[in-house]
């Protein structure tokens, strides 16, 4: 796990960086789940894709660690 990311000289959490990959991985996966016609089949499509980002997003942070 990454202590701290630099930008720019200012300090960030590196959860911000985990968020922005998880964000880039679900949005392609929210697209070919779309095109699949995949939502048809879900009740609520918000709480399946707010379910879907925490599950990518843990995934990502325990693959680093």
């Amino acid at each position: 796990m990454i202590k701290e990311v630099d930008l720019g000289g200012v300090y960030v959490s590196p959860f911000l960086a985990y968020m922005a990959v998880t964000g880039m991985v679900w949005f392609l996966i929210r697209r070919a789940l779309d095109r699949a016609g995949f939502y048809r089949l879900v009740w609520h499509p918000a709480l399946f894709n707010t379910a879907l980002y925490v599950i990518l997003l843990s995934m990502v942070v325990v693959v680093t660690m």
